[in-house]
């Protein structure tokens, strides 16, 4: 539904019903993404969070409490989200993952400077196809890149270009937080990922929370191909990007 660093929103669609990754835009817009991709907000049957923050969040609660959808998230993130209180919410963690209709959501905690973030991998119980949505990371740990090899569909954050951000307008306290284990990841660590996925069984990668100001699609895009290209990859490659809706990747559809 559209990835950066002013709004994020992931649809995942199996078999005509969907769940949402984060609600980062506003009710009114996010509504607009959602019927440009074809999908009616009747048909989401939850909202998953990965943080708390406004890129991530800004809309849960209103679209929550419009449409009736239960929230899915960590303890620390519910708890970092007050307003959330009147919704329904369940609590997600690393042990007990969540079954919504046929697909199955195992969260991965994830380094960053939120209360208690994750990634998350969804899984299609009937064809085992799974996806993995990993944004918002300062670092790639060795279990997540293992982890990594077991899917279909890697959507991962390519944040910044490192000599992008070195050069750029940010003062160094903030270079430095971003560039930083509890950051984001370089398009040079999201490389750590997709190698790691296309060594196992990954067609189709997605480069998610582009920075508008220390990144760009072309150059993202470039260091994924280069990155991509030693291993034989020959499957699906784009970038999201902040203001329009891409995709769908995948039979288990990513938009």
């Amino acid at each position: 539904m559209g990835s950066g660093s002013n709004g994020n929103a992931i649809a995942v669609e199996h078999r005509g019903a969907y769940i949402l990754i984060d609600a980062g835009f506003g009710p009114r817009t996010l509504c607009r993404r959602l019927a440009r991709a074809g999908i009616t907000p009747q048909s989401v049957l939850a909202l998953m969070l990965t943080h708390e923050h406004l890129d991530h969040a800004r809309g849960a609660r209103g679209l929550a409490r419009r449409f009736g959808w239960p929230v899915y998230a960590t303890r620390g993130t519910l708890s970092a989200l007050p307003r959330l209180a009147g919704c329904s919410r369940t609590v997600i963690d690393t042990t007990t993952p969540a079954v919504v209709d046929q697909l199955l959501v195992e969260a991965w905690r994830i380094s960053h400077d939120a209360t208690e973030p994750v990634a998350f991998f969804v899984t299609a119980m009937d064809t085992g196809e799974r996806a993995l949505i990993a944004y918002d990371l300062g670092y790639v740990s060795s279990g997540l890149a293992e982890a990594c090899s077991h899917v279909d569909i890697l959507v991962v954050e390519s944040n910044h270009d490192e000599g992008m951000l070195r050069a750029g307008p940010y003062p160094p306290r903030v270079q430095a937080r971003i560039a930083g284990p509890r950051g984001h990841l370089s398009n040079r660590a999201a490389a750590v990922l997709m190698r790691a996925a296309i060594r196992g069984r990954a067609r189709h990668v997605v480069l998610a929370h582009l920075s508008e100001i220390n990144n760009s699609p072309d150059v993202a895009l470039g260091n994924a191909r280069r990155a991509l290209a030693a291993g034989g990859f020959s499957g699906t490659l784009l970038a999201a990007v902040q203001d329009t809706v891409a995709g769908p990747v995948g039979s288990t559809a990513i938009c």
